[in-house]
């Protein structure tokens, strides 16, 4: 009995040795991994692994939205994942005429579905160009008004060969101090500096929005949140291609505001006052079109909803009064010739009862008639 003891005494020591050899062991690779991926950072080479254009179809938009219970979307940081997702990525064919559309959520299309938004009904059109080839736009754009968001997604897209790039704007996207509120430019500051280096933009590269993790914070474990977004992006992609559904587009969509208060209040400015090139980022919109190079970029003063509400005669909408938004034109309309830049104006190309919830939001109907308009001009190139 006592041998016997002493033999599963034995045993029993063993196998918690073991144990703890294999925890021990198990530590060390867990911190070993952990520094070699906070030294190499390869979340945006993650970001090029994608199931989309492969096992699925590419998204017809970048990805955008958190309700994954209503729609099968999120949004994330990592550029390189999103252009993965998307239908761009495919290879161009031979008689494509390759049109990137950029812009803010009234391009990416706000409470539309992906065939009534500016590049499905392009697409829609079927328009050939005067060469035969048939023109194929691609919606990259994305919610929150910020020229500098444009152009960063614009020097991500440029690698997919474009032969032309369509670029509504509007002055909300314009303010200086707004350029770098939105959540893809802070959180990667790497790309948003090279910009403002290379193009000399007007932007502080040491502003302190700008997301800079520490060696904890680029470890798996500080990036466990980027890995999680990546991972979802790839098993949403599974349903997405199953329903299409990649917004929850409410039954009663809440119409634009129409009637004002008297005021004629636009950013920091109560009153009117003269817009200068420290105000409006006009260097910003260079830039793109610097970018862009030898590819042609077409701005377009995108339409908005013109109110004749109450106290319209000082305000057009909800975002702009009269004073402000006229500055603004004008001063567009002159840098477009000073520069030599290709220029559409469409601000009141659209009837007021084509607008949904914002004064730049269209129903399908409006969407139709800019795609018209916008496609009168590319094929025209």
């Amino acid at each position: 009995m006592a041998a016997r003891a002493s033999t599963d005494s034995t045993q029993q020591s063993m196998t918690w040795g073991w144990v703890v050899r294999v925890l021990v062991k198990a530590a060390v690779l867990f911190v070993a991994c952990n520094l070699v991926f906070a030294m190499l950072m390869p979340v945006e080479a993650l970001g090029r692994l994608s199931i989309y254009n492969q096992l699925v179809p590419g998204r017809e938009r970048l990805p955008y939205g958190e309700n994954s219970s209503e729609s099968y979307n999120l949004s994330l940081n990592n550029i390189p994942a999103m252009m993965s997702s998307h239908v761009l990525s495919r290879a161009k064919a031979p008689d494509e005429f390759r049109v990137l559309l950029i812009g803010d959520s009234a391009t990416w299309g706000w409470f539309l579905e992906n065939k009534d938004t500016l590049a499905g009904r392009v697409n829609a059109g079927r328009y050939v160009t005067s060469s035969g080839k048939r023109v194929v736009a691609y919606n990259l754009g994305y919610p929150i008004m910020s020229l500098t968001k444009d152009l960063l997604l614009l020097d991500a897209a440029m690698q997919y060969q474009p032969d032309l790039v369509v670029w509504p704007v509007t002055l909300e996207s314009f303010p200086r101090d707004k350029q770098l509120v939105h959540p893809i430019l802070q959180n990667n500051p790497a790309r948003v500096r090279a910009l403002i280096t290379t193009f000399q933009l007007n932007l502080d590269p040491r502003d302190t929005r700008f997301v800079e993790p520490d060696f904890w914070g680029r470890t798996i474990v500080g990036q466990r949140r980027a890995l999680a977004d990546w991972l979802r992006l790839q098993l949403y992609g599974i349903s997405w291609a199953a329903t299409g559904i990649d917004q929850a587009i409410p039954r009663e969509i809440p119409l634009r505001q129409s009637d004002f208060d008297p005021d004629v209040k636009w950013q920091s400015f109560a009153a009117p006052a003269p817009l200068t090139d420290n105000d409006l980022a006009f260097d910003v919109l260079a830039a793109g079109v610097k970018r862009a190079g030898s590819v042609p970029v077409l701005i377009v003063n995108e339409p908005m909803f013109i109110s004749h509400g109450q106290n319209s005669q000082l305000r057009y909408n909800s975002f702009y009064p009269r004073w402000a938004y006229d500055a603004y034109r004008e001063q567009l309309s002159a840098k477009a010739q000073t520069n030599g830049w290709r220029y559409l104006d469409l601000w009141d190309s659209i009837a007021p009862d084509e607008f949904t919830n914002t004064p730049v939001h269209l129903t399908p109907k409006g969407s139709e008639q800019l795609a018209e308009r916008i496609a009168e001009a590319i094929v025209g190139e």
